[in-house]
């Protein structure tokens, strides 16, 4: 089984984000980051090159394959800021989604530009659900366990 490549660093997240070229969207990345700490109590931390996730938890799938991931994080990527928000998809969370502004998703990613572009009160009412709602399902699976 192949081991998983994106692992957590010891790596400076102030340093990585201090690299990025633009300086609006590093302002935003430090914005996310601090919002992403307040919400999760947890420091913020390098997994791999370009993410930066808050806390994590141990995944299993029926396949057998397994690994660690952060239980969020964000990663300035070359198109958009890439966040991690949710285990299972942002349908769940369509009331957030109606007022966020523009934005696109894939199945635990949410794309935005940058951070003018949204409603920011909407955005961190979407992180606390996102984080309540996975730590409840993280508990169930242990307790299945």
């Amino acid at each position: 089984m192949a081991e998983a490549k994106t692992k957590p660093t010891n790596e400076s997240v102030t340093g990585f984000l201090n690299k990025i070229p633009d300086a609006e969207r590093r302002e935003d990345c430090f914005a996310i980051a601090k919002i992403m700490e307040e919400i999760t109590g947890e420091k913020p931390q390098m997994w791999g090159p370009s993410i930066v996730g808050f806390g994590s938890y141990h995944y299993q799938y029926a396949s057998g394959r397994e690994g660690d991931w952060p239980l969020i994080a964000f990663s300035p990527r070359k198109q958009d800021l890439t966040l991690y928000l949710t285990l299972n998809g942002y349908d769940k969370y369509e009331e957030f989604m109606d007022q966020l502004g523009k934005h696109k998703t894939g199945k635990s990613c949410l794309y935005i530009k940058r951070l003018s572009d949204i409603h920011l009160a909407t955005l961190k009412k979407l992180i606390k659900a996102s984080v309540k709602d996975s730590r409840a399902e993280m508990k169930a699976r242990k307790a299945a366990n």
